[in-house]
C-alpha cells in the first residue's frame, strides 16, 4: 500500500471495519488489491458466486475468514448488502487485524 492511498481498514471497539469493493460472478475468488471508490479507498474482492440471495455476500465472508484464518462469525457484512461497496466488520484484536490485513493487502496489490 503506498502512502498516497489510505487505508480501507479502521479500528473499532473490539476489531476493525473494512471497506470492500465487490466483484460477483468472476472467474476465481481473490483479493484484488486497492481500489478507488466515491466514498475513499477499497480491498477489491471478486467471488465465483452471483449476487443473488445473498450468495456472492456469504462468499465474500467466507473468502475474507478463511484469508484472516478467522471463523466465519467473525466477519460479517454491517453495511451495503446490495451494493458492491460494503463495509465489513471483524472482530478480534484491532492491532492485530490491522497488521494482518495491511500485509494482506500489499500482497494483493502487488498480484491483484
Amino acid at each position: 500500500m503506498s502512502a498516497a492511498a489510505p487505508s480501507p481498514v479502521t479500528p473499532r471497539p473490539g476489531g476493525v471495519s473494512l471497506a470492500v469493493r465487490l466483484t460477483p460472478r468472476a472467474g476465481r475468488a481473490r483479493l484484488e488489491g486497492l481500489r478507488a471508490t466515491p466514498t475513499g479507498s477499497a480491498l477489491a474482492v471478486a467471488v465465483t458466486a452471483p449476487p443473488e440471495d445473498g450468495k456472492a455476500n456469504a462468499a465474500l465472508v467466507a473468502l475474507l475468514a478463511q484469508a484472516l484464518g478467522l471463523p466465519k462469525s467473525a466477519v460479517r457484512l454491517t453495511h451495503g448488502d446490495k451494493s458492491r461497496n460494503k463495509t465489513i466488520a471483524i472482530d478480534g484484536a484491532p492491532e492485530e487485524l490491522m497488521t494482518t490485513l495491511t500485509a494482506l493487502i500489499e500482497e494483493s496489490n502487488r498480484h491483484g
